[in-house]
């Protein structure tokens, strides 16, 4: 009669928390076979950090957890048996050496997230992971709530069974479904018994209905911007950073970090706006103060010249526009009241949410298998035996910075780790 070490734990999903989660349980002496759809694993992981592989942040852990909501509470006890530092000193030890950047961004020093995505898989391999690509898991099989295996598709694209005690589910969100991130995992989980929370881009660049205006300064970025989101007169969203105009909206670090809230709202049908604050550091009374200074030291010069000290040029023609002020006027000439229609646009200009980009431009997915429905010390289900979850694929979706490459990272080490001692 076979024991349960006779059957291999699968992983289903070769992403960074398959791939992390498939190395641990395999380090532990067990058979593991690592299932992906696609023709190469990794796939997901060599795009991240638009190439460069934001892997993590140096924020302490209290910090990680803000960064995803409510539901970031549930990281922890996952953070308690893995975080940055771990992280950090795993990939040391397989030759990726690592370097932070502004607001305490982790890079490999290499800048090549390719790179990582194949040390991550030689790593795995050299633990004893079998790995099958062009395998595409169609079911997980599960009896008297526990797991016994899952239904494939092999290469040949012939059904087939594969047996195991136990299954980590790391198939990821619905982002980037070029990649193979297509969301098939939250079905597997739903038919099994799991809750699955709606999901919905995150991270994702925003579409506005002032088009006109945007298609204007398209590929301009501004710095140390505040941003912040409103619905019926309400501020449920802010930031502070980059930003950056598209031709069809905004994106950019901070709109991507708020962008989670405001396609939630949108989504409601709530009227949502977007707030611009060009000049962060100046209060109303020191604007002010700044513009009386410009337009006396420049009194003959007109209201186009001097806004070149103020604006980068192309928000020149807009700051005009929206604010119905002339150009050609000459600055000393301007009233008290123009003025103070100058100051508020500076900090105040406001765009209409009328929607969002799609899953193949979301950098993560908001929404996924519930939480209370996953036990946050061992990543084992609480509803079936022998089924662990890892990654994106749980309701989880942290801001920019390397927050979500971390959760997932951690979450995969954890279920390695427990599904490989059981």
């Amino acid at each position: 009669m076979p024991t349960g070490r006779d059957f291999p734990i699968i992983v289903i999903g070769a992403g960074p928390a398959g791939l992390m989660a498939a190395g641990q349980a395999a380090a532990h002496g067990v058979r593991v076979v690592l299932l992906e759809k696609m023709p190469k694993p990794g796939l997901k992981l060599g795009l991240t950090g638009k190439g460069r592989c934001n892997l993590t942040n140096t924020a302490p852990v209290q910090e990680f957890i803000q960064a995803f909501g409510p539901q970031g509470r549930f990281l922890r006890s996952v953070f308690s048996r893995f975080f940055t530092t771990d992280l950090q000193d795993f990939l040391q030890s397989l030759g990726v050496a690592t370097h932070v950047e502004r607001g305490g961004r982790v890079f490999p020093e290499s800048n090549d997230a390719p790179f990582v995505a194949r040390t991550l898989i030689k790593w795995a391999q050299s633990q004893g992971v079998q790995i099958r690509t062009r395998t595409r898991v169609t079911d997980i099989r599960v009896r008297d709530k526990r797991v016994m295996g899952v239904n494939i598709l092999n290469q040949d694209k012939e059904p087939a069974e594969l047996q195991a005690r136990q299954v980590i589910l790391a198939t990821g969100g619905a982002s980037y479904p070029g990649t193979g991130s297509t969301g098939e995992g939250y079905e597997f989980a739903r038919r099994i018994g799991h809750t699955v929370q709606p999901i919905t881009p995150a991270l994702v660049p925003l579409i506005v209905a002032e088009d006109d205006i945007v298609q204007q300064v398209q590929g301009l970025s501004l710095r140390n911007v505040a941003v912040w989101a409103s619905s019926q007169g309400k501020v449920f969203g802010s930031g502070f950073g980059e930003m950056l105009f598209t031709h069809f909206g905004l994106s950019g670090p901070v709109i991507l970090s708020l962008s989670q809230e405001v396609v939630r709202a949108w989504e409601k049908g709530q009227k949502v706006s977007i707030h611009i604050d060009l000049k962060p550091a100046l209060s109303d009374q020191k604007l002010d103060a700044r513009l009386i200074r410009d337009f006396r030291e420049q009194g003959r010069r007109q209201l186009k010249t001097v806004l070149k000290g103020l604006l980068p040029s192309g928000m020149i023609p807009i700051c005009l526009q929206q604010t119905g002020l002339s150009g050609e006027s000459v600055v000393c000439q301007i009233t008290a009241q123009e003025r103070q229609v100058l100051r508020s646009w500076f900090k105040d200009i406001s765009f209409t949410v009328s929607g969002h980009r799609s899953f193949a431009e979301a950098i993560v997915t908001a929404g996924g298998v519930s939480l209370r429905e996953v036990d946050p010390r061992s990543m084992q289900s609480k509803l079936v035996q022998g089924l662990y979850l890892a990654g994106e694929v749980l309701d989880l979706a942290g801001t920019t910075g390397g927050y979500n490459l971390q959760a997932a990272f951690s979450t995969g080490w954890l279920a390695g780790q427990s599904a490989g001692t059981t």
